[in-house]
């Protein structure tokens, strides 16, 4: 037992974890193995002496006047459950013994582990590893529920029959449901990945499993970020995002540096920085608008490449919810504004958080002063929003 600091030390430092978790660990095992090995019923609490390099068990037991009802034979806790009464002591005997002692002191005696029988060795080993265990799990969910927002990579290791792909990340396992991939997307055994975190769980038949996504948003300004240096040293700022993975995204871009023109910094020379992402989001056509604080001119920028005669707010948006705006477009610009299968209207309402609606005027080249309503609407894109969060 002499030696008991310097395990310790070497436990912790080999597991990786913080010296007061592994004594913790240590001290629970040891009251844990005294209730099974003397009496459930008492109440024990541990030690470790790191000066003289021991453990200390002991009992505990509450001074409590003369009355106090715990100290009947049939007490029971607010639980219901029953109470040892040799848990406590009376005021006054505990005066014969410390005359300092007070209500609500406690008094502690000494129990000798060795004392105990053959088997306590073995049952306070499970429970300390069964304690580690827990510390290194919390650990390791912790760290990881930090990453939450961060890009990671990792190897593919497996891919069930629910075509969801699992990658190793370093001392954990990364699970890629399929409705997390990107439509197209095809991966093998050892291909390396990336993927944005969206949080950890617990599986019983696998462990800790980190959830991953490439469908996120998160993951588009990720992959931006680490490929345009005006977005890691905050010159340039995504204020907001939306995505039909692999199909098309929109991004709206700001900046404080009047010198920095924000989407040709995105952009890149010849569109290589923005290529290179669109070819790891499996060849996504990324559009990058330029934010404003004025929601009609926000709105109207995100139907780019539309050109809109004008924009009404009938309803900001409000408790999460959207906002509701009326946009009036000549009606040859109808086919660009809502886009191959209505993306870009979808779009531009995801990224601005206004349904929009669409109100056709006669072009300048049209001789008719009809003016209609467009029949597409964006008021169907919760579903599609909450799908690739």
């Amino acid at each position: 037992m002499d030696k008991i600091i310097d395990i310790l030390d070497s436990i912790a430092y080999e597991k990786g974890l913080k010296i007061d978790d592994v004594e913790n660990a240590l001290k629970e095992a040891l009251i844990k193995t005294a209730e099974k090995m003397v009496d459930a019923t008492l109440t024990f609490d541990a030690n470790i002496d790191r000066a003289n390099k021991r453990l200390e068990l002991f009992q505990k037991i509450e001074v409590v006047s003369e009355d106090d009802e715990r100290l009947l034979a049939n007490a029971v806790n607010k639980y219901g459950e029953p109470l040892n009464h040799e848990n406590y002591i009376t005021l006054e005997e505990a005066k014969e013994i410390d005359p300092d002692l007070e209500i609500g002191d406690f008094m502690n005696y000494d129990l000798e582990f060795e004392n105990m029988g053959r088997n306590a060795a073995t049952i306070l080993h499970s429970n300390f590893e069964f304690r580690l265990q827990r510390f290194i799990e919390e650990n390791i969910v912790s760290k990881y529920k930090e990453k939450v927002g961060k890009t990671v990579s990792g190897v593919v290791t497996r891919i069930d029959k629910q075509d969801n792909t699992y990658i190793e990340i370093g001392e954990v396992k990364g699970i890629l449901q399929r409705k997390s991939r990107i439509k197209g997307e095809s991966f093998k055994v050892g291909d390396t990945l990336k993927a944005v975190v969206k949080g950890v769980s617990i599986d019983k038949t696998n462990g800790l499993l980190v959830d991953i996504s490439r469908t996120s948003p998160k993951f588009l300004e990720n992959l931006l970020t680490l490929e345009v240096p005006e977005l890691k040293d905050k010159k340039v700022t995504i204020e907001a995002s939306a995505r039909i993975p692999g199909t098309r995204s929109k991004i709206a871009l700001s900046t404080i540096d009047g010198q920095i023109d924000p989407i040709g910094a995105v952009v890149g020379v010849k569109g290589v920085r923005i290529g290179s992402v669109s070819k790891q989001l499996h060849g996504e056509n990324i559009d990058c608008v330029e934010f404003s604080t004025i929601p009609e001119m926000f709105i109207s920028r995100a139907l780019s490449p539309a050109m809109v005669s004008s924009v009404k707010i009938e309803k900001a948006p409000s408790h999460g919810e959207k906002g509701k705006a009326i946009v009036t477009i000549p009606s040859d610009q109808k086919s660009k504004a809502i886009g191959k299968a209505g993306l870009n209207i979808r779009l531009a309402s995801m990224l601005t958080k206004y349904d929009i609606e669409l109100v056709e005027i006669a072009s300048l080249n049209s001789n008719s002063t009809e003016t209609q309503n467009i029949e597409e609407k964006t008021t169907d894109t919760a579903s599609l929003e909450a799908l690739f969060k």
